[in-house]
C-alpha cells in the first residue's frame, strides 16, 4: 500500500507539472513574440515562453528558475511598491519612467532605476532564448556585417563587453532608428532607454544568471549563451527598431 500511494502522489505531481507547463505555454502564447512597449501599473511578471530547461545544456533549469520566478519577481514587486503611491507616475509606461527619470520624485528615483531597468531588461531577455543559435538572417545579418564585419567580430566585441564589465550589469547590442548597431555596456540595472537609446539584444551578466553552471567563468557563460538565442525574435525586433515601434 505505501508503495502504491508513493506512485499515486507521483503520478498526481507530475500530472500538477503537465498542467503547470500548459498553462505556461498558453500563457506565453497570449503575450506578444516581442515587446514593443512597456505595461502600466501594477506591472506583472510576464511568463517564459518555453520551458525552464529549454536551454540545457547552457543556462540549467535551476538558473532559468531562480532568475525568472525569483530575481525578475523581486524586480517587478519592488517596482509596484515604489509607485504604488504616485498616481501621476504610475500612469507612465516602463519605457516613459526609465527615459525621465530624473524627472521622477526623488525618492523613488533610485527604485525606479534598478527596480524598472531590471524588469525592462529582463522582459527582454527571456523572449531572446529559447532557440537553437546559428546565425541571423535577412537585414539583420546585412546590418551584422556592415556594422561588425561579421558574426564573429560582433561576439568577439560582445564577450569581451561583458567580461569586462566591472561587477553585475548587461552586454548590449544597441540599435537606432536607422537600423544602425553598436556595442554597449551597462552597470547593474541602467537601461538605455535612460539615454533615450534602444536596446536590440542583451545578455545578463549580473552573477546570479549563470553561477551555479559557470560559477567565475563568465567568459565561458558569455560564449555558451549565443547557442540559445532565438535569431527570429532578435530579427523582428530589428525591424520594429526601424519601424519605431521597439520600446523596451
Amino acid at each position: 500500500m505505501p508503495s502504491v500511494f508513493r506512485r499515486s502522489i507521483l503520478f498526481a505531481g507530475a500530472v500538477s507539472a503537465v498542467a503547470a507547463s500548459t498553462v505556461r505555454g498558453v500563457a506565453a502564447a497570449a503575450q506578444p513574440a516581442h515587446l514593443k512597449g512597456g505595461p502600466s501599473y501594477p506591472f506583472t511578471l510576464p511568463p517564459l515562453p518555453y520551458a525552464v530547461s529549454a536551454n540545457e545544456p547552457y543556462i540549467d533549469a535551476q538558473t532559468m528558475t531562480l532568475h525568472h520566478d525569483k530575481h525578475h519577481a523581486a524586480y517587478v514587486a519592488h517596482l509596484n511598491e515604489a509607485v504604488k503611491d504616485h498616481p501621476q507616475v504610475a500612469a507612465m509606461t516602463l519605457a516613459e519612467m526609465l527615459g525621465r527619470v530624473q524627472q521622477l520624485p526623488e525618492p523613488i528615483q533610485a527604485a525606479v532605476r534598478n527596480n524598472g531597468g531590471g524588469h525592462a531588461y529582463h522582459s527582454m531577455f527571456w523572449t531572446l532564448m529559447g532557440g537553437k543559435g546559428g546565425a541571423p538572417e535577412g537585414e539583420l545579418a546585412v546590418a551584422i556585417n556592415r556594422d561588425f564585419g561579421s558574426l564573429a567580430a560582433l561576439k568577439e566585441g560582445f564577450n569581451k563587453a561583458g567580461a569586462k564589465q566591472f561587477g553585475s550589469g548587461w552586454a548590449l547590442v544597441l540599435v537606432d532608428g536607422r537600423g544602425k548597431l553598436s556595442l554597449a555596456a551597462r552597470p547593474n540595472q541602467d537601461s538605455p532607454l535612460m539615454d533615450g537609446k534602444t536596446t536590440l539584444f542583451g545578455n545578463d551578466v549580473w552573477e546570479h544568471a549563470y553561477y551555479l553552471k559557470y560559477q567565475n567563468k563568465r567568459p565561458d557563460y558569455l560564449a555558451a549563451w549565443w547557442n540559445v538565442l532565438n535569431w527570429g525574435v532578435i530579427g523582428q525586433r530589428y525591424k520594429d527598431a526601424k519601424a519605431g515601434v521597439l520600446v523596451v
